[in-house]
């Protein structure tokens, strides 16, 4: 395979090796820290780095056309909440629609479940993109499905929810005005959608977040697997599995309510409530779960930080550009040049943020590596590692007969009980992989 993983009996060592270019030909040896073992997705360690390129390039195109088509049931969700639009379309529904009940459903409910119920299925057909692409470890693609999901539900949940819901029925003169006018009438539809947006918070976020803690699905799931594929303790670990949080949903989710707060944090602040017992159910509730019942599956040194802080900054120069708009619509539109400053300091401190504290993200200091080797050799001389990095990096196939042979051992009587041992993954898995870097190289 153009993969192989190297170690090193020192951390400074493997620190030069993996952030230094290797070779004068920047196509033969590209080295970078390789994930954990936990971490490493083997299925797309084959792939050649020709390869990659091309198939990210047909990914791109592909999420592309996925967001713009699915702004067509979005569209029709948001139609909904508009009854003067839909009796016009199809008036023979009229006296179902005016009776109070039906309303107050159409109106207030079913915009935020449909669209919720559309974009259930969403964050699988993003992770398999993301797989496609051929990323090595399980936290990029993670964050490369996370960072897709963000981009839909920018445009097509916020976006598209805003254009499609009030400026559809201004379509013609939205279409011809000069694009000076956008932002203007962007601006004055976004106070009409606040009601929207309560109810998605309330259906989305506060039902999702009492669904997490209940985890109705995983007990339904354990008890189905106990029924019909349980035969021995170690089937009935795996089938009582609570899994990871998961973030290639979960992360996109947040922050798009991060942004729906401070848009509407000057526009209509009545929202704001809404936004903050979400916000404090889900730091009670993630707390609780991620201290005591999810399993934690990799360890990825911080590396969603960067991308979470470019997200925040992000909202902030939406929020900023949307009440540009708004006010140059008011009668302080006089003070609207003045708020110009405001994106400019937010984009310097992006700027100022991005080379000051993201190479403590990306980059080991050799200092630090260093200092870290001393300490070691000092408080442990008799360390050896070879042990743990005799299996750590070995290929899931691998661990399959070591599995098959435990399933052998615990085979027990009814009435018996047995725990198993650990095998020698699950053991090594526990250890910090320090020495360990990979490259990717072109015969």
């Amino acid at each position: 395979m153009p993969v192989a993983f190297v170690t090193f009996d020192s951390r400074w060592g493997a620190a030069v090796c993996a952030q230094t270019q290797q070779s004068k030909n920047p196509t033969k040896w590209l080295t970078d820290w390789a994930p954990e073992p936990r971490d490493v997705y083997w299925e797309n360690l084959p792939i050649p780095f020709v390869s990659l390129s091309i198939r990210r390039l047909i990914i791109s195109i592909a999420v592309f056309a996925l967001v713009f088509f699915y702004m067509i049931p979005i569209a029709f969700v948001q139609s909904l909440a508009n009854l003067e639009g839909l009796e016009k379309v199809a008036p023979f529904l009229r006296p179902v629609i005016e009776i109070k009940v039906i309303k107050s459903f159409l109106q207030g409910f079913l915009p935020g479940l449909a669209l919720k119920v559309f974009l259930y299925i969403l964050p699988t057909v993003l992770m398999i993109m993301s797989k496609v692409e051929g990323y090595l470890s399980l936290s990029s693609l993670e964050r490369k499905a996370a960072a897709k999901y963000y981009y839909f539900m920018l445009v097509n949940v916020f976006l598209g929810s805003i254009i499609t819901g009030t400026a559809f029925e201004q379509l013609y003169s939205f279409i011809h005005q000069p694009p000076t006018q956008i932002p203007i009438t962007i601006g004055v539809s976004i106070p009409m959608k606040a009601t929207f947006f309560m109810t998605y918070i309330m259906v989305d976020g506060w039902a999702g977040i009492a669904s997490e803690i209940l985890r109705l699905k995983p007990l339904v799931i354990y008890h189905l697997k106990n029924m019909f594929i349980v035969k021995t303790e170690r089937d009935r670990e795996k089938a009582m599995d609570p899994g990871s949080i998961d973030l290639p949903e979960n992360l996109p989710s947040l922050q798009l309510y991060f942004l729906l707060g401070l848009v509407y944090a000057v526009v209509t602040p009545v929202l704001l409530p809404f936004i903050l017992v979400f916000f404090a159910f889900a730091f009670l509730m993630y707390r609780h779960q991620i201290i005591n019942v999810y399993n934690q599956e990799y360890e990825s040194a911080g590396a969603f930080w960067p991308h979470v802080h470019g997200r925040i900054i992000a909202s902030l120069l939406i929020a900023q550009l949307l009440l540009l708009g708004l006010l140059s619509t008011k009668k302080a539109a006089n003070s609207t040049p003045l708020l110009i400053i405001l994106p400019i300091l937010t984009i310097w401190f992006h700027k100022y943020c991005k080379s000051r504290f993201e190479p403590a993200f990306r980059k080991c200091p050799l200092e630090e590596a260093m200092e870290k080797d001393i300490m070691e050799k000092a408080s442990e001389p008799n360390l050896n590692l070879k042990a743990y990095l005799a299996d750590a990096y070995l290929h899931p196939i691998f661990h399959s007969f070591d599995e098959e042979e435990e399933k052998i051992e615990v085979r027990v009587d009814k009435g018996q009980s047995h725990i198993p041992s650990p095998t020698r993954s699950e053991i090594s898995s526990e250890s910090p992989p320090h020495y360990v870097y990979h490259y990717e190289f072109e015969p």
